[in-house]
């Protein structure tokens, strides 16, 4: 019996329905991601405790925030958990803020009353095909966004990005403009655009991303574009982001629940773990472990 894969996760979600905090949560909905009947319901700590059976150990995690009604509320049931019954779990939070708000800053003071939050995401996906927009306005193109992201350099926070592919340019700049500010990049870029112009833009916004030093990638999320995915149709974008950041700046994550759509939380490891392994011990402890410990200051 081979040993277990030891993972620090850097991308999970949790959400307890009865807290009223993700409505959208509560009625299977069909999109990009398919049908979400499977996870349209609470998905709580013991649950993806256990999805790693004897095969996969979770050492440490780190949660994404999941569109809270109230983004406080879902940091201080999280903090709560980690304080409690969930044994240090998850050790960091990256939580909500609302950049464009005018009180931004009173919003970032709140969050970091908890003692885990480390970072927080807005999401920015827009895309000309509606499903696939999250519903944002342009906040790159907003100056008092583009303002107030600076905050997260005088509170000590990262940057969870979440973008498609032909908004990489831009965000590039955003983090050349904050070199201060450590930026993570979500789910490689989520390579969105399957066609052999899709694949160009997407290596070619990875390198450009990659020419700052403050971003760092998560690889996760890969099944929402893949939804048959293999560790064959895996294999070549792991490669690509990895020759474009190299270990040291990269991190694997799994997206659960998200996606547990598409297959199990050991399955989705296993194939990381057989894609990795040519790595040297130490490269795969960086992707598995490090770099989120590091990221996340964990």
């Amino acid at each position: 019996m081979s040993d277990p894969i030891r993972v620090v996760d850097a991308h999970i979600h949790l959400w307890d329905l009865s807290t009223g905090l993700y409505p959208h949560f509560e009625e299977p909905s069909d999109s990009f991601i398919g049908n979400t009947a499977e996870i349209a319901r609470s998905y709580l700590l013991p649950e993806l405790l256990a999805e790693g059976g004897a095969e996969v150990v979770l050492e440490k995690a780190v949660h994404v925030e999941a569109f809270p009604t109230d983004r406080v509320e879902e940091t201080r049931v999280l903090q709560s958990l980690a304080d409690g019954a969930g044994e240090g779990k998850p050790q960091a939070l990256v939580v909500n803020v609302d950049l464009a708000a005018d009180d931004a800053e009173a919003q970032i003071i709140d969050q970091k009353r908890f003692a885990n939050t480390r970072g927080i995401r807005q999401v920015l996906n827009l895309h000309e095909i509606a499903d696939y927009s999250y519903g944002a306005p342009d906040h790159l193109a907003n100056p008092v966004w583009m303002e107030n992201f600076d905050l997260l350099r005088s509170h000590d926070l990262s940057f969870d990005l979440q973008i498609y592919p032909h908004q990489m340019a831009g965000c590039a700049a955003l983090a050349a403009k904050n070199p201060d500010v450590g930026i993570v990049l979500n789910h490689a870029g989520m390579f969105v655009d399957r066609t052999p112009d899709g694949w160009k833009e997407w290596k070619e916004g990875l390198r450009t991303m990659a020419a700052q030093p403050n971003i760092t990638v998560k690889i996760s999320g890969l099944g929402m574009f893949d939804h048959n995915w293999t560790v064959e149709s895996f294999r070549p974008y792991i490669y690509e982001v990895l020759e474009a950041f190299g270990p040291e700046r990269s991190m694997l994550a799994s997206n659960f629940p998200v996606d547990k759509l598409f297959a199990t939380y050991v399955q989705h490891w296993q194939a990381f773990a057989e894609i990795i392994a040519p790595l040297s011990e130490n490269e795969q402890a960086l992707l598995l472990r490090k770099t989120a410990e590091r990221v996340y200051r964990i």
